[in-house]
């Protein structure tokens, strides 16, 4: 008889955990670090996890101190027996740099696929940065599964706003956009800019002025500096649109952008849950669970 599996949470997935645990009818499993006087770390899995399906739910924002735990869970885990070790991490950290942008550079996304391929059985992630890869098979050597949020985020627009002018932060995200604002009903436009460095982008909105009633919503899959989505609001502001609504999936918000933001000509910040933070208020967590129910009865 196959045991059931058994499903930990890392580096604060607390609620997400949960509530698979809950849903899918996993064991919580209880695993715990601790940290050296030297600041080296040793995991400890207090649950049994022999021949059995280990899942970590893992929060990848702010990568570099989480790395080696999570590998080194992982490898515990195989240690003791598991069957099979699966990564969800809503957030797919190391996603950006995906080219050699200058002279000398490494392509880190291709490193980081390669060490989360050597650890792990499988993958699953909620929109991933994916820009010049195709899909993660392009650079991970294990199964991946990327589920999206497109559904949940028109869901919430068509029941908070009334009507909304979608706003894409780029050509790239285009169809993404495009996506959303079909399932909401939605028309939709795509900023113009030009990053002229790291804390300067010059932006133009086409056809703007037609929605001049409509509420503008920002829409983008990663809010990190905010810095598109401040200029934007600032350009709105200007042509005395209403305040916007900033929706992002992933809540990064790296130093004080979310505050920035707050201060900002917005009407509210929403994310998705795929990063835990305050301004969390579209749950992707039932197309997780839906895919690891499916995945169980298929796979296992």
């Amino acid at each position: 008889m196959k045991k059931t599996p058994i499903i930990f949470t890392l580096f604060g997935h607390d609620e997400l955990t949960y509530t698979i645990h809950q849903k899918c009818h996993y064991e919580l499993g209880t695993i715990s670090f601790h940290q050296f006087p030297d600041k080296e770390t040793l995991v400890r899995i207090d649950s049994d996890v022999a021949e059995r399906v280990v899942i970590f739910v893992a929060n990848l924002v702010h990568p570099n101190p989480k790395i080696l735990p999570l590998l080194f869970a992982a490898e515990t885990a195989k240690s003791l027996g598991a069957s099979k070790i699966v990564l969800v991490t809503p957030y797919l950290t190391y996603m950006r740099q995906d080219k050699a942008f200058e002279p000398g550079q490494g392509i880190t996304s291709v490193y980081f696929a390669e060490l989360i391929s050597a650890y792990f059985d499988s993958l699953i992630t909620v929109d991933p940065h994916l820009h010049r890869w195709s899909d993660l098979n392009a650079i991970y050597k294990i199964p991946t599964k990327v589920l999206h949020a497109t559904y949940e985020i028109s869901s919430w627009i068509s029941q908070h706003v009334s009507n909304p002018i979608l706003i894409g932060p780029d050509s790239e995200s285009a169809q993404w956009v495009e996506t959303i604002a079909q399932k909401s009903s939605a028309p939709f436009t795509i900023l113009e800019k030009i990053r002229k460095s790291d804390t300067h982008v010059e932006i133009s909105i086409p056809g703007i002025k037609q929605y001049c009633k409509a509420t503008p919503i920002l829409i983008d899959d990663i809010i990190s500096t905010g810095m598109t989505m401040m200029e934007t609001l600032t350009h709105l502001s200007s042509l005395k649109m209403k305040p916007a609504v900033c929706i992002g999936v992933h809540a990064v918000f790296a130093e004080n952008a979310y505050q920035k933001l707050l201060l900002s000509h917005a009407a509210k910040i929403i994310t998705c849950n795929t990063i835990p933070h305050t301004s969390n208020n579209i749950d992707v967590s039932q197309d997780i669970i839906d895919f690891l129910l499916n995945w169980n009865t298929t796979n296992e």
